[in-house]
């Protein structure tokens, strides 16, 4: 049987975000160290975050601007291809 040796590691968090943690964790019914511990461990076996890391979702203001340049672009495009084809 192996044992296993233990040691303390600090780290520092914004105490909103221990607390809501906390919580969270205290409902899926394990701690903090548990929560941090399986979190490593993934780390580990898949050899990178154990999640995607992306930019944050645009918002819906955002997201209608987007589209309305795309349409724009879209129509500037077909413009000129009817341009270019009337002006030969």
């Amino acid at each position: 049987m192996q044992i296993i040796t233990k040691v303390t590691t600090n780290i520092s968090l914004d105490a909103d975000l221990k607390q809501a943690s906390q919580e969270l964790y205290t409902d899926l019914g394990m701690d903090l160290t548990t929560a941090v511990t399986i979190f490593l461990k993934q780390s580990i076996r898949v050899q990178k975050l154990p999640f995607a890391v992306t930019r944050e979702n645009p918002n819906a203001e955002t997201i209608a601007t987007l589209n309305e340049y795309y349409k724009m672009k879209a129509h500037l495009e077909k413009s000129k291809s009817i341009f270019l084809s009337v002006k030969q």
